[in-house]
């Protein structure tokens, strides 16, 4: 048996795993293993003498990945984003930026709904974390939309789709774990992401809107505010500014060179939070249940990483990345229409996994296979397929990706956004939830339609970066 045909039964293993309830991490890792088991032994000829040296072979090559993948530089940025965003809530900044988008657009149809969606884009750009971005808006917003009439499942729809712009707009940690997997440059990633983000916030705008003044008793208007308290409702929310401006000056300044790297940003803003809200008036217990909170999603986060990147290493030896390639290449098809069957590939496997682990496990397959579509990693965009060299196309399919990971967060019956949005509020059922983002879907389709039709709207903030 050919090493191709193995690695197709062990994937087939690990995917039944998966859909039999076993998590991501546990069952990437055992696949792995197995499968790095079985090559090695049969490299052996199945030798039953030689079956304890194929073991310790195994073992060996599985045991270096965890040190020598979760050690990588570029994965300390994660539990400091995740950090901003659990300080900046219990610093209340959270609260300030709903406040602010309210008394600044609450005015049109729809208007709290579209305050929610701004100010979770807000948070998003102190957060990066998704699913923590939709539990603290359920808190603050869902109430207040209830209180002047609005439907409970489109109010619930409302906090579940906003967090999701999260995965976007820096500091992201899907983005670094994207620049992880397939080695690319994490600030020029993060870069591509800021205008997408800001752009599916507005699409999701123009859809409450739009279905307000088409139904009017879904989202009425709030009137009443004065210039006065709107100008005094931004001062509060001026941290984030600060803490925006201090990541992208630490990936890109435009009057000259970058601060420091990356990570350097991400500590610096996670310092200006931290002052914030020991100003606010955090104290200590509140600051151990941020750092037990930042602790333990990094913990899970990096133990999805390390476990899928065991089944990753035993790809490699397989070499079904390589494999799948060329038949891509070789198929008479438009590369467009492949890549379109790529993205709703992505859009069915997320209705059944996480996100995080639905994109550690496809891309070292998937994401050879686009940039070969494109004509390879170091290809022009003159000699290219999409219109864009390589590291272009790579950072233009990652925000592509990320963003079907944005759509599989509210899809059932996974969506693990509409799944917190329900268990923060005892009033509410997951069916509610799933009900209430269904608008949404539309508006993701949009966005991503107009994402691969114009690659300039995810490529222009990098390109001035270069």
């Amino acid at each position: 048996m050919d090493h191709v045909t193995i690695s197709l039964w062990v994937t087939g293993g690990m995917l039944l795993l998966v859909f039999l309830g076993m998590r991501v991490a546990f069952a990437a890792a055992l696949a792995g293993f197995l499968g790095l088991l079985w090559i090695f032994w049969a490299r052996f000829d199945y030798d039953p003498d030689r079956f304890g040296r194929a073991l310790a072979i195994a073992v060996k090559t599985a045991g270096q990945v965890p040190h020598s993948k979760v050690s990588a530089h570029a994965l300390s940025l994660i539990p400091a984003f995740i950090l901003i965003g659990y300080l900046a809530y219990y610093a209340r900044l959270t609260t300030a930026l709903f406040e602010a988008a309210k008394k600044w657009v609450a005015w049109v149809p729809g208007g709290l709904a579209v305050s929610t969606v701004f100010a979770t884009a807000g948070f998003a750009a102190v957060s990066g974390a998704s699913v923590a971005t939709a539990a603290v808006f359920a808190r603050i917003a869902i109430p207040e939309m209830l209180q002047i009439g609005y439907n409970k499942q489109f109010a619930a729809g409302v906090v579940a789709a906003g967090g999701t712009i999260a995965s976007l707009i820096p500091p992201s940690a899907i983005l670094v774990i994207y620049a992880l997997i397939v080695e690319q440059d994490v600030g020029s990633l993060l870069l591509a992401g800021f205008i997408p983000g800001v752009f599916s916030a507005f699409i999701y705008a123009l859809l409450i809107i739009s279905i307000a003044v088409i139904f009017k008793n879904v989202g009425p208007r709030v009137s009443g505010f004065t210039w006065g308290e709107r100008f005094k409702a931004v001062p509060p929310a001026l941290p984030i500014v600060a803490v925006v401006v201090i990541i992208v000056f630490f990936v890109y300044n435009p009057f000259g060179d970058a601060w420091g790297t990356p990570t350097e940003g991400g500590a610096a803003g996670a310092f200006v939070v931290f002052c914030m809200a020991m100003m606010r008036g955090m104290r200590w217990l509140q600051l151990k249940e941020a750092l037990i909170d930042t602790a333990r999603l990094t913990v899970m986060i990096f133990t999805i990483i390390w476990g899928v990147l065991i089944y990753v290493r035993f790809l490699g030896f397989a070499d079904l990345p390589g494999a799948f390639s060329d038949w891509i290449t070789s198929l008479n098809v438009s590369p467009m229409l492949i890549l379109i069957c790529i993205l709703l590939a992505y859009a069915v496997l997320g209705m059944f996994m996480d996100a995080i682990g639905m994109l550690l496990l496809t891309l070292p397959v998937v994401y050879p296979a686009v940039m070969a579509l494109n004509g390879g990693e170091f290809v022009n965009a003159e000699d290219s397929t999409f219109g864009m060299s390589g590291p272009m196309c790579a950072i233009w399919f990652g925000i592509l990706v990320v963003k079907m990971a944005e759509f599989c967060l509210i899809t059932p019956p996974i969506g693990l956004n509409c799944f917190v949005v329900a268990g923060v509020r005892n009033d509410l059922t997951v069916q509610d939830v799933f009900k209430g983002v269904m608008p949404f879907f539309i508006a993701d389709a949009v966005t991503i339609a107009l994402l691969v039709a114009f690659p300039a709207i995810v490529l222009w903030l990098p390109n001035l970066a270069n």
